[in-house]
């Protein structure tokens, strides 16, 4: 049997040229990608750490506490690098903040570089690149659990002597020898030892191949055998067809995962919050701020807080899957086709978590190593049929195809193979414009097969979770409530028509209480119908229709495209209010109302053409502005929002203008 890997409390140089003299307050943490980095992170941190971006930057760092000597050290885990002088924002802000030229608090003081025993001769390439950065320095050589299942044993005292500082073997997903690493932390070296030039890759390949067989003992039988297993899985997960398969399997179980379980807390959230209005409104007297506070801030809260379990899953299962070394076999796969329309294969796990909803898509889309194409996956991702579009495609479907399911289903399925065509088609226009330049080529390493780490999973979802709360969340707030107050002002005086009907029916209560009953909603959806005309968001409807004439639409749907802006599916919401006097959508008496909607001439509203048009609109348009808000964001600056928000509103109003006019309306 192989012997275990070194547990000595830590393995130092054989000389001690330069320790510190106490234990550092601030460390950065660097490592290549898929070295269980972050694991490790959160081993030492837990929950005690927040995510920042670099000033000036989308490139993200984790930033938390570690106990040293009794005292809180300060980590910052940088991005993954394959190398520090690559021309890639990663590697810009890992060189810019361990030389301190960019902040993010205190200057680092040394370094914690982390190492994959599995991949150990690679990851010494960097490793000496970062000791050439001057700091005093920590190795921890990681996955030492699943070296020695490999039959791999590493010699950490010969290790540390040939790079000059401290070497610890840890596993960050048992948590074996991370109170070792922190010990060692109290006293990093400064390494004084020649290393060869970072950019001389023969040279540098060289001196690592020298120190691994050094510094390395193989088991031959079970190298063998871990190696034959991780070929035949690569065989598979790698295979032009059979790897598109296993990805559309784990794919659609992901999916289904997500839809299944996030609909309940997300029920859940709608009937407490709704409840809280329910009271808080019982408790505050009618007016303006019972109104404000009520339909603006609970509704805008309830409006952000619906998205979080779908958002909180997406991150809990793509970590998972990520931490297994399943997803860079994928993006492998996918390259190949993705490359065509100028995205990269890491786009496809964004793209696809985008039919749940674009705003975690977007923000998952931080997965992408090279700007342009990170960028170019943000600005099409929102064309990706989401949840939200799905009561309007239902509403306008059943207008189209209401008794013809086969029909509707095909109807229903080319919404999503339309807004998954403009997305590619898109892509490829802006990679050949504004995102104009050579695509990199995808370099990424086949992580080690191993068991996912549910404890650094629900750290990530907790993390991305309050991520979106607190940035996101409060963008939206703010974009509901405006959107309120735009539909709830000026207050417009009940009209005669309604007061003389709710006078008569209140008059026949007693009498004909069903005939009084339908009296009163019909003057309710009267003054309803009344008010929201005259509101600012039915005067902007009224101002803008010229402009969707030539769709088909006329001012109430114009209004529920303006009030769609907050999130699509209030689309239908605003049309029950407008035609129906009531926003209960799933009322079949109040869709019926809609689907029976008249012009101001007393001609339908809803014909074939104008249905069609509408939904080509909302297939295509960028009808949510708390997606623009994170596209802002994510992107670097409200000109790319923007950007996104004016060529997708043009496509979708294209499209539906031709739709329009081949179904025979205007004439």
């Amino acid at each position: 049997m192989t012997a275990a890997p070194n547990d000595a409390t830590a393995s130092a140089p054989a000389h001690d040229p330069a320790p510190v003299a106490a234990a550092p307050a601030c460390f950065g943490m660097l490592g290549n990608p898929n070295t269980g980095k972050t694991t490790l992170f959160n081993r030492l941190c837990g929950i005690r750490a927040k995510t920042a971006n670099f000033p000036g930057s989308t490139v993200e760092a984790r930033i938390g506490n570690v106990t040293i000597d009794h005292q809180l050290g300060r980590i910052v885990d940088l991005p993954g690098v394959y190398a520090l002088h690559l021309d890639r924002p990663e590697s810009r802000v890992c060189r810019e903040y361990l030389a301190g030229d960019i902040s993010l608090g205190p200057p680092p003081e040394a370094v914690v570089i982390v190492a994959d025993a599995m991949n150990l001769q690679r990851n010494l390439v960097f490793i000496a690149q970062a000791l050439q950065e001057g700091l005093p320095a920590v190795v921890a050589v990681n996955m030492t659990d699943l070296a020695a299942r490999a039959g791999l044993r590493i010699d950490t005292d010969e290790l540390a002597g040939r790079l000059g500082c401290p070497v610890v073997s840890v596993s960050a997903r048992s948590g074996r020898g991370v109170d070792r690493l922190v010990q060692a932390m109290r006293r990093p070296v400064r390494s004084t030892m020649s290393f060869p030039d970072p950019r001389d890759s023969l040279g540098a390949w060289n001196w690592a191949e020298e120190v691994y067989e050094d510094c390395v003992h193989r088991d031959p039988a079970l190298s063998a055998a871990s190696d034959a297993l991780t070929d035949r899985l690569d065989h598979v997960l790698t295979h032009p067809v059979l790897g598109l398969l296993v990805f559309a399997a784990v794919m659609t179980g992901l999916f289904y995962t997500i839809f299944s379980l996030a609909g309940v807390p997300m029920e859940l959230i709608e009937l407490l919050l709704g409840r809280l209005g329910g009271a808080v409104g019982a408790l505050l007297p009618q007016g303006a701020l019972h109104d404000l506070v009520v339909d603006g801030i609970i509704g805008g809260i309830a409006g952000t807080l619906v998205f979080l379990p779908q958002i909180c899953l997406l991150f809990f299962l793509i970590s998972l899957l990520e931490d297994t070394g399943y997803l860079a076999r994928a993006a492998f796969v996918l390259d190949r086709i993705m490359r065509r329309f100028g995205l990269p294969g890491q786009a496809f796990v964004p793209l696809l978590s985008a039919h749940a909803c674009a705003i975690p898509a977007i923000m998952s889309a931080r997965l992408i190593p090279d700007r342009r194409d990170r960028l170019a996956t943000v600005l099409v991702a929102p064309f990706l049929s989401c949840s939200a579009r799905l009561p309007v495609y239902v509403l306008l479907v059943g207008i189209l195809f209401g008794d013809r399911p086969l029909a509707a289903g095909l109807a229903f399925a080319g919404c999503y193979v339309l807004g998954a065509t403009a997305a590619l088609l898109t892509a490829l226009l802006a990679r050949h414009t504004v995102l104009r330049g050579p695509s990199r080529p995808m370099v990424l390493e086949l992580p080690t097969y191993k068991i996912p780490s549910l404890r650094t999973a629900l750290l990530v979802m907790v993390d991305r979770g309050w991520l979106f709360l607190r940035k996101a969340g409060t963008v939206i707030l703010g974009i509901c409530i405006v959107l309120w107050w735009l539909s709830a002002y000026p207050k417009a005086p009940e009209p005669s028509e309604a007061t003389a009907l709710r006078d008569r029916g209140e008059a026949l209560i007693d009498s004909e209480p069903q005939e009084a009953r339908a009296m009163i909603e019909e003057a309710d959806q009267i003054a309803t119908e009344h008010a929201l005309a005259h509101s600012f968001a039915g005067r902007i409807g009224h101002g803008v229709a010229p402009l969707f004439e030539p769709i088909g639409l006329n001012w109430q749907l114009t209004v529920g495209v303006i009030t769609s802006f907050a999130a699509r599916e209030v689309f239908v919401s605003t049309l029950s209010v407008l035609f129906a006097g009531a926003d209960d959508v799933e009322d079949a008496a109040v869709l019926e109302r809609i689907r029976s909607a008249k012009r101001e001439d007393g001609s339908p509203l809803f014909t074939t053409a104008t249905a069609a048009s509408l939904l080509v609109f909302f297939v295509l348009a960028m009808q949510c502005l708390p997606t623009l808000a994170v596209t802002a964001r994510e992107a670097g600056g409200w000109r790319w929002a923007l950007l996104q928000l004016g060529y997708m509103s043009g496509v979708a109003y294209l499209a539906a203008f031709i739709t329009y006019l081949s179904l025979g309306g205007g004439g």
